[in-house]
């Protein structure tokens, strides 16, 4: 399969690019963030184009898209009015507190991956492999020294590949009572050092 990566997704795109990003993320979510309608409807307001890296076939078609974060913002960003649109002000308020665990700081130097999503139908053919290139080629252009992001302990077929693109463990964080919340246990921080041109 030829893929092409470029930068953001349009308009039309919008709804796609949410939907992709719920299919990966609605296991981890959905006790926060549901029901699906709702979710979606708060995703496809707040996803950031600009923080996207996007993967498309011949014809145009969204095969899947890669998130970053830097400090001018990330792909998932929203506030708590963009909450308060979809679930209300109680919603809101309660929902932000619990998402604020999530939360990573930035470092310098550091390019923080915001999650990398292939759609069911394209797995398996160098989607993700073919974004994760695209993400270093991002963090090398961008001068940072290295790209860092987060997998969760349920998700093995993701740690097999940042390890297969070599992305070393470098520490796990336990999520505690929110396991109970978010449906996992842990969450192994992962690096890959940027090797200049």
């Amino acid at each position: 399969m030829t893929i092409s990566i470029s930068r953001g997704f349009t308009a039309a795109e919008r709804p796609q690019a949410a939907a992709l990003f719920w299919q990966a993320f609605a296991a981890k979510l959905s006790r926060v963030m549901g029901p699906d309608d709702k979710g979606l409807a708060f995703f496809e307001t707040v996803l950031n184009p600009d923080f996207a890296l996007v993967a498309r076939d011949l014809d145009g078609q969204m095969l899947g898209l890669a998130g970053f974060k830097t400090k001018e913002g990330g792909l998932a960003g929203g506030s708590m009015t963009d909450l308060a649109r979809v679930y209300g002000w109680f919603g809101a308020i309660w929902r932000g507190l619990i998402l604020s665990v999530l939360e990573r700081d930035l470092k310098p130097g550091v390019f923080q991956m915001d999650g990398i999503f292939v759609a069911v139908e394209a797995r398996g053919q160098g989607v993700g492999t073919a974004l994760l290139a695209a993400i270093k080629a991002q963090a090398r252009q961008a001068g940072m020294t290295e790209v860092q992001l987060d997998v969760i302990d349920t998700n093995p077929r993701a740690r097999a590949l940042y390890e297969r693109e070599g992305f070393q463990a470098m520490g796990q964080e336990q999520t505690g009572p929110f396991k109970h919340i978010f449906g996992f246990n842990s969450a192994t921080k992962m690096c890959w050092v940027v090797v200049p041109d």
